[in-house]
């Protein structure tokens, strides 16, 4: 069964009308199947400024089976890997039913950020941090979210992406080498040039 493209352009244009939840998406290339969510940081939390990028691929088979969504940005969270983006949602897996959508999914992501489930993680070490000293925890996240997702950060992310896709390299491609190189422009192009 192909994917329900009516579906999928009228979900982009409800995220895109809802301008006061914070969350964003944009599509990659010319395929509905790629998609780049962005997300702002939840007030009151150490995610607060930051500007988080979400890569979201979908199946054929969407909205039947969920998106799958993994972290661009790199996170520090229990319930998110902090080596490579992978999320521990359950409507991400099993919980996930063809009536939720992709702001859905998002404004999910976006209360997970406010509420860690350390008993269910992703990523053990930064539950185990959690659990047994929270201010830690805080502190640690509040540093990676000016680190990796400060607004100045994403400007300057932008940019990187920008110069890397004028050298012929596609968007995606460069958002992910960007992020195994840790932001390192120089580092990514090296990975896109051995790849």
């Amino acid at each position: 069964m192909p994917l329900d493209l009516g579906r999928v352009q009228k979900e982009i244009r409800d995220i895109e009308r809802d301008k006061a939840s914070g969350v964003t998406i944009e599509i990659q290339g010319n395929s509905l199947q790629k998609l780049i969510g962005r997300l702002n940081g939840p007030r009151d939390t150490p995610f607060d400024g930051g500007v988080f990028y979400v890569d979201i691929q979908l199946d054929d088979q969407y909205p039947f089976v969920p998106p799958k969504m993994r972290f661009i940005t790199k996170v520090w969270h229990p319930n998110i890997s902090s080596a490579n983006g992978a999320i521990c949602l359950d409507i991400l897996k099993d919980q996930w039913s063809p009536a939720l959508t992709l702001k859905t999914a998002l404004l999910s992501l976006q209360a997970l950020l406010s509420s860690p489930q350390p008993d269910d993680p992703q990523d053990a070490v930064v539950a185990r941090q959690y659990l047994s000293s929270l201010a830690e925890y805080q502190s640690t996240a509040k540093q990676w979210t000016q680190t990796y997702a400060h607004a100045q950060q994403v400007v300057g992310l932008e940019a990187k992406v920008q110069a890397i896709a004028e050298m012929g390299f596609g968007r995606e491609q460069a958002l992910e080498a960007l992020r195994r190189a840790n932001g390192d422009e120089q580092q990514a192009m090296e990975f896109l040039l051995g790849a």
